[in-house]
């Protein structure tokens, strides 16, 4: 492994040295695809060529991902510069180029907008999703707050799947199996109806073994997974000028695994198991944890309907899209990361624990989140001076958390309700966003946006009861304006330079602060997280080679973050924040047979003034009179706030990069494809606080083989993924009773079939 990191930092040293940076890891499909040599993206809500937008890119296709065997969201981390993919317990939490949240809150939301089709998806809780028949998945990098709105404070995900068509019937799967018993089925069918109307058909299925055990529990196997999901697609064209895209998805989710986390042995403080670690009650193993009681969990199912309406109305495009999401989610999750409930009466006599004192806490965390969406886009038509995109959006969230004590059992006769809380978030915006050709080389794009957002029917319940407390409503208004600069010295280049604003809505603090005697129940208004971007940035694509390089500088204002006070999470305004940075990409059609990618990102991000920054500490290292108080409430840590100044961003590694390379040839009247895809991550610290838990620097190694059939029907692949078996931690779970570690899942490998009729 020492060798594989080694090789990878030179690696990435020569990525940086040489500059050939920005996001193009394209390939020929979809909405990436390439239109006589020009990469197509979407990224300014209307299709462009990539190399003409002035925003860093990484666009990934479907043989992209598949090269690097991306099967959720969260996969493409491997082949993004600057983007991480984190979990606090099953909440996920994109972050790009250092910004992004550790808050998990009713209202509270990521920092980077998902878009799949053109529709917000908005619930943390449902964000990593299984993708399936994936065209493309184009990541912008920087405030999206004109063109996304809220919420878009580090950029925007944007995924487009397959549609029906009426060119004809089809069908296409895969099917593979690999270590682990992990087993992934997909399929799509395309049937036509008409010359007008066709209907698809897609599903996909995902099981496999858990590959880590419970030294609590005889050491069974545990993080055994099954998820699965069907969507339904109709369209109709019912003029030459209008068609309709009709869509209904149903999931389903059982996967416990980002929840298994081992106790973490730490240089900030040492062993993170409960009350200094009793043996037999805790592992630090990466293949093993220790449980509690009631075992962990983490299941969910969503209902998603989806009206796509376009129009040509002569003078512009129109596009309508009407969504209406119900997703629900339960969660049980150990805080203490540990077996403490399972010790022997001896041991309670010989640790001063009573014979019916509760050791531990296991958390029940049931949600429930219902969103509905409206948006209005209208796009000029390409060929003028002119090229302008307008829209009006609508936006409407409830989000309901219910806590329980899961001590005793996570059935409705064994656990105890904790408390809980709700917030429905509206969001109402106009926007207007223009490029004007002021030469055939000179280019201005000017926009701007204005939001309303509002908190209504807020309340939190009143603990061990279902007691609703109401919250008064609160408004906020913003204007996240846009300006760039762009020159073309020729057809093949561009050189911009833009400003960028963005912000993350304000929250209403129901979870923390509302419940908290000290603050005499009074939520904290939390406010918005303002950004103010600047970048400079170089395009050029041309005869088989596409290169992106961008230099950036965030100014950013009013972090978000939690900070625990007599055991629970309080959302406060708290840091401010500087970031800058290098980033590109390279694509290179070496021969027709041999391409290369690569890419790499220098992020330098800091905290200027975190106040209240929260900082964990063993109770035992607070004086006798705090240890006594934290055994009688059953903690181990607490958090102390501190004043930081200058100080590293928490889940922001310096240094990430990543470098590809795929080679086909003939053979045996088919077409071979050898490819392979290396990543790297500098050092980084998972604490809030960003300064604590640190995971030093990683690679990993995915590899497919694939031979696809002289006409195409079918393929037949081997592939791996994390081949070096590289393992680092991929989450530090921390709370007041314990602190824990993810990792990472060994190597994997398997064999792949697909076909396509």
């Amino acid at each position: 492994m020492k060798t594989v990191r080694t090789s990878a930092s030179l690696f990435g040293l020569i990525g940086l040295a040489a500059l050939t940076p920005g996001q193009a890891f394209a390939q020929q499909e979809g909405d990436t695809a390439i239109d006589s040599g020009v990469i197509i993206v979407t990224a300014q809500r209307r299709a462009e060529a990539q190399v003409d937008v002035p925003i860093s890119i990484t666009n990934l296709s479907s043989d992209a991902l598949r090269t690097s065997s991306v099967n959720q969201l969260a996969d493409i981390g491997k082949v993004t510069p600057a983007l991480r993919f984190d979990f606090a317990g099953g909440f996920f939490q994109p972050t790009i180029r250092g910004i992004g949240t550790a808050v998990t809150t009713s209202g509270g939301g990521g920092n980077v907008g998902i878009y799949i089709d053109g529709f917000y998806s908005p619930n943390p809780l449902a964000a990593d999703f299984d993708l399936i028949s994936v065209e493309s998945i184009q990541v912008l990098k920087g405030p999206q707050g004109t063109l996304f709105g809220r919420n878009t404070t580090g950029g925007a995900i944007l995924v487009s799947t397959k549609e029906p068509s009426v060119t004809g019937n089809s069908a296409e799967g895969q099917v593979s199996f690999g270590r682990y018993n992990e087993l992934q089925a997909e399929a799509f069918t395309n049937y036509v109806i008409s010359d007008r109307v066709a209907m698809t058909i897609e599903g996909m299925y995902r099981r496999g073994d858990g590959w880590q055990h419970d030294i609590s529990n005889n050491k069974r196997r545990v993080g055994d997974y099954r998820n699965w999901s069907v969507r339904l697609g109709l369209k109709a064209e019912l003029s030459d000028s209008v068609d309709v895209l009709l869509r209904y998805k149903h999931g389903d989710v059982d996967d416990p695994s980002p929840m298994l986390a081992a106790t973490l042995d730490t240089a900030d403080f040492g062993l993170g198991a409960p009350f200094g670690g009793i043996p037999g009650t805790y592992t630090t193993a990466k293949n093993r944890i220790a449980s509690g009681s009631v075992g962990e969990f983490i299941r969910s199912n969503s209902d998603v309907l989806q009206a796509t309406i376009k129009a040509d109305l002569g003078f512009a495009d129109l596009t309508s899209y009407s969504q209406y999401r119900n997703e629900k989610s339960n969660m049980s999750q150990d805080l203490d990361y540990s077996g403490l409930e399972n010790i022997t009466a001896a041991q309670r006599v010989e640790y001063g624990f009573g014979p019916a004192q509760v050791l531990g806490f296991q958390l029940g965390l049931p949600n429930n989140n219902e969103t509905w969406s409206q948006e209005l886009l209208l796009t000029s038509k390409p060929g003028t001076p002119l090229q302008w995109t307008a829209g009006l959006f609508y936006f409407e969230n409830t989000d309901q958390y219910i806590t329980f004590i899961d001590n005793f059992g996570n059935d409705a006769a064994s656990h105890i309700r904790l408390g809980g809380s709700s917030t429905t978030s509206r969001s109402y915006a106009a926007f207007a966003d223009a490029t004007y050709e002021v030469t055939p080389r000179f280019f201005i794009t000017a926009g701007a946006r204005y939001s309303k957002d509002k908190i209504v029917d807020a309340y939190w319940n009143q603990q061990f009861t279902a007691v609703e407390m109401p919250v008064p409503d609160i408004s906020n208004d913003k204007i996240t304006p846009r300006v760039v600069l762009r020159y073309k010295p020729t057809r093949q280049t561009s050189v911009y330079a833009s400003f960028t604003k963005g912000y993350k809505a304000a929250i209403l603090d129901v979870g923390g602060s509302c419940q908290t005697p000290a603050t005499n129940f009074v939520c904290n208004d939390v406010q918005p997280e303002d950004i103010n971007a600047y970048e400079i940035g170089f395009k050029y694509e041309d005869r088989g080679l596409s290169f992106e390089t961008a230099a950036f500088y965030y100014d950013y204002k009013n972090l978000q973050v939690s900070i625990y006070r007599t055991g629970t999470a309080e959302i406060i305004n708290a840091a401010t924040s500087e970031i800058y940075g290098l980033e590109g990409s390279l694509q290179y059609k070496v021969t027709p047979a041999f391409s290369l990618s690569a890419g790499a990102s220098y992020v330098h991000a800091r905290y200027k003034t975190f106040n209240n920054a929260p900082v964990y500490t063993r109770c035992t290292d607070l004086g006798t009179d705090v240890a006594d108080s934290c055994a009688a409430n059953g903690v181990t840590f607490l958090v102390v706030p501190a004043t930081l100044k200058n100080v590293t961003m928490q889940r922001t590694p310096e240094f990430t990069g990543f470098l590809g390379g795929r080679y086909e040839t003939r053979l045996g009247g088919g077409d071979l494809a050898l490819s392979g895809n290396l990543f790297y991550s500098s050092s980084f610290f998972f604490g809030p606080s960003g300064v604590q838990f640190k995971e030093d620097g990683y690679a990993t190694l995915a590899l497919r083989g694939q031979w696809t059939a002289p006409d195409g029907s079918y393929y037949l692949a081997l592939f791996g993924d994390n081949v070096t078996d590289s393992r680092y931690m991929t989450q530090a779970q921390y709370s007041s009773f314990g602190i824990g570690a993810n990792w990472s899942k060994p190597a994997t490998y398997g064999v792949e079939f697909g076909f396509n009729f």
